[in-house]
């Protein structure tokens, strides 16, 4: 009997191991690279197999602002073609549609930056925390046209903090 619920532990801790997230889910604060400034909180999740990417609160402006650098824009995979001039900052799904690569590595997905409404194909890839060049852990989220790329650092962040950027 002592076998037996030795065993059972021991495959109860592998499949929680199994089905752990991935480590690019959760939520992180976007940051300028040019300014090192804050300037999204984002949540990050996977569904039906796919990275999704959401903000949760811009930092400098007012939390309902509409993307209406994006006026008159509108892309077949998004959204249904929906003008993205329209839609509010906050509370939209600008990251969608990456595929899996591998243990928090993600591609061939989507970006939308909603201050001009431009999209982009978009790579994310996770970085552990290693006191060295990763102090914090990190999300390396690049963006390309054709390519051309750019890449940003997201940090880390809890609920709360990527809630409550103003």
């Amino acid at each position: 009997m002592k076998k037996l619920s030795i065993l059972l532990a021991a495959l109860i801790m592998i499949g929680g191991l199994c089905f752990a997230a991935d480590p690019t889910e959760g939520f992180w604060i976007s940051v300028d690279e040019k300014t090192n400034q804050p300037t999204a909180g984002w949540q990050i999740w996977e569904q039906n197999g796919k990275l999704n990417g959401k903000i949760l609160s811009v930092a400098g402006k007012p939390q309902d602002v509409i993307a209406d650098g994006g006026k008159g824009k509108s892309y077949d995979n998004f959204m249904n073609g929906v003008d993205v001039g329209t839609l509010p900052s906050v509370g939209t799904s600008w990251i969608w549609g990456l595929a899996k690569d591998g243990d928090g590595k993600w591609s061939n997905g989507y970006i939308i930056d909603p201050n001009d409404g431009k999209r982009y194909k978009c790579r994310i890839t996770f970085h552990k925390a290693d006191g060295k060049k990763y102090k914090t852990d990190t999300l390396e989220m690049r963006g390309e046209v054709g390519p051309f790329g750019r890449s940003q650092f997201w940090t880390k962040a809890t609920e709360a903090e990527a809630s409550g950027l103003r």
